[in-house]
């Protein structure tokens, strides 16, 4: 081996940003698949897409998710530009959606306004298994109305994506985080029931502790948890209002009346601070910790947060990551990749142009592909099917002087020879 510097040449390969990742061949396909059947199902609800920035001013996100949030406090990627503004990398949907809802003035549309998204997240996280720093969600937000119908639709929505796209092991939680007043009596309440066990609290939850004790009952360190059992802690329902209590019951009546199964789950507790009565997740329990594919609950208050008037609110997001994850613990396929549904050889140097215009000509109602330089029958057949395509083409001498083209079908192994200016219509009848 030769190992004289002046000769040997390294070439480092920069690799992509840790936590981020290229998507191409299956994972790309997937995504796109999660994307088009979400548009599908919501679109058929009467929702529209919206495409909001990627880059925001930090206020956004600091006014609209909420200071207390871990979102806020330690995973936004926020910076300065040149001109001294503070941005920021969105870290969710809704809240960029609702200062779109409020700049373009859709609140005179009929109400409620049904908006879907798709697109990059950003979060500074510790990458792992369905987690990245750059992820992926499609959501849908109902604004403008607050009866429980519209939450209970929402949800339905959310079950309706999970369907279409195949899955079937999926479990939707259900409950409630009830009204700001409520809220405020629980943390108070939380405080003086785990004060004396501060110390046995982890550091994030001793933090949670002084900001929003509510968002104890979402930590998953096994600690916390011995210490909320050990401390008898009530469920959040106990201290809600009437108001509240009813609405709660309210979404559930209608989703019974839908026949959306979901469990009860007295100490959900969503991640951002917005969120008030109604709360809902999806598990799927073959991912093991990281076993929410997604979720949401009723915001109302937030557009009065971005600085609009105070209007209801509720919507949902799935991490596309996740779903694809749960898709394979499933053993549901991606759908194929593009395939040529003909493939054209030239059999020698003259046909490599006929068959380069004989493809253009039927393009893009069909698609096909071809071979650049001439090729043996043999192996132009072997390339075909390599490239997944049903049908083989074959141009030479003998096809060019009677003006044809000869066919053979890759499953059957039938072949026949027709006119070229028949292929179009032929292939389009098939």
């Amino acid at each position: 081996m030769n190992t004289d510097p002046a000769r040997v040449r390294l070439y480092p390969v920069i690799k992509a940003v840790r936590g981020t990742r290229d998507l191409f061949g299956e994972e790309l396909g997937y995504k796109r698949w999660i994307e088009a059947a979400a548009g599908q199902v919501l679109e058929a609800a009467g929702a529209q897409e919206i495409e909001t920035p990627i880059l925001e001013e930090a206020p956004v996100f600091e006014k609209g998710v909420g200071p207390t949030s871990d979102v806020v406090q330690k995973e936004m990627y926020a910076f300065t530009d040149r001109g001294g503004r503070r941005l920021v990398l969105r870290p969710e949907g809704t809240a960029g959606v609702m200062r779109a809802f409020l700049e373009h003035g859709m609140k005179v549309r009929p109400a409620p306004v049904k908006l879907y998204y798709r697109g990059p997240m950003f979060r500074a996280e510790r990458p792992q298994k369905g987690r990245y720093r750059q992820f992926y969600q499609v959501g849908y937000e109902a604004v403008g109305l607050s009866e429980p119908a519209v939450d209970a639709e929402a949800i339905a929505l959310l079950v309706d994506l999970m369907k279409a796209l195949g899955l079937q092991r999926f479990v939707l939680k259900l409950g409630t985080v009830g009204d700001p007043e409520d809220r405020r009596r629980y943390n108070a309440y939380l405080r003086e029931v785990l004060l004396p066990h501060r110390e046995a609290l982890s550091e994030d939850s001793r933090v949670r502790l002084e900001r929003n004790p509510l968002r104890i009952l979402d930590s998953k360190d096994r600690g916390d948890q011995e210490v909320l059992a050990r401390a008898g802690v009530r469920p959040l329902f106990d201290f809600l209002s009437e108001a509240a209590k009813a609405h709660y019951r309210a979404v559930k009546g209608a989703l019974k009346a839908l026949g959306v199964a979901f469990e009860e789950d007295p100490r959900l507790v969503r991640g951002l601070d917005y969120y008030v009565r109604t709360a809902f997740e999806i598990h799927h329990p073959d991912l093991g910790a990281q076993a929410a594919l997604g979720g949401g609950g009723r915001y109302d208050g937030l557009t009065a947060l971005l600085g609009g008037p105070s209007l209801p609110g509720v919507g949902w997001a799935v991490g596309t990551d996740r779903v694809i994850l749960a898709l394979k613990a499933e053993a549901i396929p991606a759908p194929p990749g593009p395939a040529p549904l003909l493939y054209l050889v030239p059999l020698d140097a003259e046909a490599v142009v006929e068959a380069l215009v004989l493809a253009e000509s039927l393009r893009p109602r069909l698609p096909v592909e071809l071979a650049y330089t001439p090729r043996k029958p043999g192996k132009g057949i072997r390339e075909a099917e390599r490239r997944g395509a049903r049908y083989v083409g074959f141009l030479g001498e003998g096809e060019r002087a009677r003006g044809t083209i000869s066919v053979k079908d890759l499953v059957t192994g039938e072949q026949q020879e027709l006119p070229r200016e028949k292929l179009g219509s032929w292939l389009e009848a098939l």
